[in-house]
């Protein structure tokens, strides 16, 4: 006897490209007797999982690099851009990057240490250079530890990872010039002075016919490129005397650092002593202050105002004291010295180096606007 096939199945309305479901009910007739397309379609349903035709399982999301650092032993002098993508994200997710320099070491900065994800998975930020660069996609509220011995693994939080070592650096190029009877290498790569990333042109910085140092911010609000010149050898305990033109031009924003700096070393917050020109973007500031770093700490500031005219602002670095001074250039002027000594915090010597810093101040009330100069005549040393 022929067999006879019965059916009383339920399409789902997911599985197929119909408006409604489809009942074949009782279909009472030999094999022979169903149509081709029917009988496949009959065939087709016995094979439907009984769970449905749609798959609950999650694909996990990945993290890569698009823009990959030079590869560098890192260090707080310089700071470089950094990009990726995150596949199959979620909102309210985030990166964080680590750049290896000996132990491995969260960026841009331990203040901040998170990167947002866009909402087409792409992110950017800045870091400091290292040999090798880590990003972590990890979920909200996540607390990444400053220093690691190695980025963590997936799992929990840390929903996925990358790891890329750095790309060869390029030739450097220097540039040096003479100033006040010192040799000064002019800063061309970029850094994040003022706690924000900065870009730097090496024709901003150059000496005249007389010996002055000019240094330049140029740009325009896109983009500024600031002005660096770092002394090529320490000096130690002495006096370090700096003799300025009239800076009563410089726009609130700018900001003009005159400073030592260790970039071998973070103890001693870098053994940095500065005497800053600048308003920091509110014009009803003061528009200088001595400071020994860290600048955080309210008695290692000590804000002022110069008057118009030629500036001689100088320290007296000694064991446990630093002294400061500025006021008028010159004999018989109108204006007192403005004084300040410190004796808490005081870097003993290393390999610092003077420096001399012109760019604008990123959370300034009123930003930039100008381009801006500013001339130093003179740099003095007395032991």
């Amino acid at each position: 006897m022929e067999g006879r096939l019965l059916l009383n199945l339920l399409v789902p309305e997911s599985c197929l490209s119909i408006p409604h479901p489809v009942r074949l009910q009782s279909l009472d007739m030999r094999p022979s007797q169903i149509p081709g397309q029917a009988l496949a379609l009959c065939l087709l349903l016995l094979c439907l999982p009984v769970s449905g035709c749609r798959s609950s399982k999650k694909v996990p999301p990945t993290v890569e690099f698009t823009q990959i650092p030079e590869a560098g032993e890192g260090g707080p002098d310089r700071i470089v851009p950094i990009a990726g993508r995150v596949q199959n994200g979620h909102p309210g997710q985030q990166i964080v990057l680590y750049a290896k320099s000996g132990r491995w070491w969260v960026q841009p900065r331990t203040i901040e240490p998170f990167t947002d994800v866009a909402a087409d998975g792409r992110w950017h930020n800045s870091t400091h250079l290292g040999t090798e660069y880590a990003a972590i996609l990890v979920e909200t509220g996540y607390h990444p530890e400053d220093i690691i011995d190695a980025p963590p693994a997936e799992g929990g939080p840390v929903l996925a990872r990358a790891m890329i070592k750095g790309t060869p650096a390029p030739e450097a190029q220097f540039k040096t010039l003479r100033f006040s009877g010192y040799d000064w290498t002019v800063r061309h790569i970029s850094g994040d002075r003022n706690g924000a990333p900065n870009a730097y042109d090496t024709r901003n910085a150059w000496t005249d016919g007389k010996g002055f140092l000019h240094l330049r911010v140029t740009g325009n609000a896109n983009q500024w490129f600031c002005s660096e010149v770092i002394q090529n050898r320490n000096l130690g305990y002495g006096t370090y005397r700096f003799t300025l033109t009239d800076i009563a031009h410089m726009e609130p924003a700018l900001a003009l650092s005159l400073f030592t700096w260790d970039a071998t070393t973070v103890a001693a917050a870098h053994r940095e002593m500065t005497i800053e020109f600048s308003r920091w973007g509110d014009p009803n500031s003061k528009n200088a202050q001595f400071v020994v770093q860290p600048f955080y700490v309210a008695a290692n500031v000590s804000r002022f105002e110069t008057a118009p005219g030629r500036i001689t602002a100088s320290f007296r670095w000694e064991p446990g004291k630093a002294s400061f001074e500025a006021g008028p250039a010159g004999a018989g002027a109108s204006h007192p010295s403005t004084t300040h000594v410190f004796t808490s915090g005081i870097p003993t010597p290393g390999d610092e180096r003077v420096r001399i810093h012109l760019c604008g101040f990123h959370y300034s009330k009123v930003p930039l606007q100008h381009e801006g100069e500013v001339v130093v005549e003179k740099f003095e040393y007395l032991p």
